[in-house]
């Protein structure tokens, strides 16, 4: 199959092409998506090549085809007010979402990469292409073995194209849509819409500004409902930024022994920590056939494997996820498992580590001398965003609108629970590079927050 430019598959753009039109659409535009051969016609590219992209979507659920009539996005039901926009960039609203990882170089080393297996590839023709999938599921599945005794194994590794197709394909595959879920919040909100749109009924348990949980209320409803799934962070929680206590890790293992439940480790953030993430998490507390550990690729390698993956025991889950037939890349995915053997990804993470912090260190000194009289925040642990806790209300709508046009992003709290929680609170992360231009941006919303400030 043909490759872009950008080193990318040829049904990759199509796809992200796709993607375009099918935002579009769910905005209010046409549901109908354009033929198979209008689109080879219109993007200089193959039938085949045009098929794999559309039927990707399928896969996902994303688009219906009808006999004789086309493509067609398949529109989803509106989520709930938590899922209004909350950046706008030009004048238009847009999903608030994190700025791309510092990760160039580990990118270009990924390419490279890839490009050195094409080449071997011509000289080796009869290499088969399950190499890339099958090394990548045994790294990952040796990266999180901690022990001889508490080992994972290749076929223990299940991938995704994203997080939330993943998260589809998992609850689906283990029965647990229309179940009882409890959610340590504030989560992240794309974890929250895949649990609301597989109509799981989501209970949440908060988590304080140290990170702590509200290990009451946990218990009061495990002994109340039947909780099917317990949602937490693996050693980082976000948007809070702050590290889960052993404390409380031991805890909540104690009340996991009493109940069928399973767990599911949110792992997607866990190496965003400023330090190396502690190497005891709650997965080593419990009965390791419950737990489901859940985990990025994009969130290490960057945007060029946005591939998401679960860890977990269960047999069902094999089936299930062979049954979606994701498509990847084969040689994508080995590239990435070479940068995981040669020790690249650990150097580069080592780094991002370090600029994530003095990142940080940066955002929080310039917030507390501009905003410090408006908005309250405990410095994070790890992350690319400030949570911050108001002082008194104020006008979230013309804060954002004071933004517009600025590297600086604002969401407000309530987007980060399903049951509108957190209203006294808001995330600032930080897209751009100048300091100057982040002093600005800071500036026009203090001046834009002042107003409710003087009616206190």
């Amino acid at each position: 199959m043909g490759r872009s430019a950008r080193g990318e598959f040829a049904y990759q753009t199509v796809y992200r092409y796709l993607e375009t039109l099918i935002a579009q659409a769910e905005q209010g535009g046409d549901a109908r998506l354009p033929s198979l051969r209008d689109l080879a016609r219109r993007l200089r590219v193959s039938l085949a090549t045009v098929q794999s992209a559309y039927s990707l979507l399928e896969d996902e659920g994303r688009v219906s085809s009808i006999p004789r009539s086309g493509y067609f996005v398949r529109l989803r039901s509106p989520a709930p007010t938590a899922w209004a926009a909350v950046s706008k960039v030009g004048g238009q609203s847009q999903p608030f979402s994190l700025a791309p990882l510092p990760s160039t170089r580990l990118e270009r080393a990924l390419l490279a990469q890839e490009r050195r297996l094409v080449r071997q590839a011509s000289t080796q023709p009869g290499q088969p292409r399950t190499a890339g999938p099958v090394l990548l599921r045994s790294v990952l599945a040796a990266r999180y073995t901690p022990s001889s005794s508490g080992y994972w194994s290749a076929e223990d590794v299940h991938l995704a194209t994203d997080v939330h197709a993943l998260l589809q394909t998992l609850l689906a595959g283990l029965h647990l849509q229309d179940r009882t879920v409890v959610v340590a919040t504030p989560c992240c909100w794309r974890v929250l819409q895949a649990l609301h749109q597989a109509g799981m009924r989501v209970l949440e348990v908060s988590q304080d500004e140290r990170g702590g949980l509200d290990l009451a209320k946990l218990e009061r409803l495990f002994r109340r409902e039947p909780v099917h799934l317990l949602l937490l962070p693996s050693c980082l929680g976000m948007p809070g930024g702050r590290l889960l206590t052993a404390r409380d890790q031991q805890a909540v293992a104690t009340l996991l022994a009493q109940y069928p439940t399973w767990l599911l480790e949110n792992d997607l953030d866990s190496e965003h920590c400023f330090a190396p993430p502690p190497s005891l998490r709650l997965r080593d507390r419990v009965d390791p056939r419950r737990v489901l550990v859940l985990g990025s690729l994009e969130a290490v390698v960057g945007g060029e494997a946005p591939y998401a993956y679960v860890l977990g025991r269960h047999g069902r889950l094999r089936e299930v996820f062979a049954q979606r037939g994701f498509v990847l890349p084969p040689l994508r995915q080995q590239a990435v498992a070479h940068l995981y053997s040669r020790g690249d990804i650990d150097t580069h993470l080592q780094y991002l580590r370090g600029a994530l912090a003095a990142r940080m260190a940066q955002l929080c000194k310039e917030v507390e001398a501009q905003l410090g009289a408006q908005l309250a925040f405990t410095r994070p642990e790890g992350g690319r965003a400030l949570w911050c806790r108001l002082r008194y209300p104020m006008d979230m709508p013309r804060g954002l609108d004071a933004l517009v046009g600025t590297a600086l992003c604002m969401a407000p709290g309530e987007q980060f629970s399903l049951q509108g929680r957190y209203q006294q609170c808001l995330l600032l992360a930080w897209h751009g590079e100048h300091l100057p231009e982040l002093r600005e941006a800071l500036r026009r919303l203090a001046q834009a927050f002042e107003p409710a400030s003087k009616v206190r």
